[in-house]
């Protein structure tokens, strides 16, 4: 497993993500705490051998990276024939990517740098570059601008509204 744009580890710690790599030495010092091995360096130019990953996640990544096109081209080149990427992201048109561009537009440290997609530019982009959707999962059906005591569960498929989506997507053979 590679997490690519891993920041501090906390997603690869916990689903035991072997790998990452993240442009911010100072967040990587917290992943390597977190007993993660990692690298310096961009998605657009992965410092990896082809076919070495078996599983690459990208989780609330993409809308961070200055050409996604050529992350995810990246991503197929280091994935094995057969292989996984797994994109999870908060959709542009859903309540809470409208919400993060807002605050973006407001001069946000992090949203104010952000692109944010539709699951559809992401499903496009990823078949683009060899890869083929295998499976969804979508939750946050909850609005960011009201108050709710409990999330509600996640639901099977990409859901039209939904505030996170994550999308498996299986590499064609070569």
């Amino acid at each position: 497993w590679l997490e690519v744009g891993v920041g501090t580890g906390r997603f690869a710690a916990t689903l035991d993500v072997d790998e990452g790599i993240d442009p911010s030495a100072e967040a990587l010092a917290y992943a390597v705490r977190r007993g993660l091995r990692t690298r310096t360096g961009q998605a657009e130019a992965l410092p990896y051998a082809d076919g070495q990953f078996g599983a690459i996640l990208l989780v609330v990544t993409i809308c961070f990276l200055a050409d996604p096109a050529r992350a995810l081209a990246e991503c197929r080149r280091v994935v094995k024939p057969g292989g996984s990427v797994i994109i999870g992201l908060v959709p542009k048109n859903s309540a809470w990517g409208q919400s993060y561009e807002r605050t973006g537009a407001e001069g946000h440290p992090f949203y104010s740098v952000a692109t944010f997609y539709t699951t559809g530019q992401i499903m496009t982009l990823a078949e683009q570059t060899g890869f083929f959707f295998d499976c969804g999962m979508s939750c946050l059906t909850e609005s960011p601008d009201e108050p709710f005591a409990r999330y509600a569960p996640a639901i099977p498929g990409v859901v039209a509204g939904a505030g996170f989506v994550g999308m498996r997507f299986r590499a064609g053979p070569d």
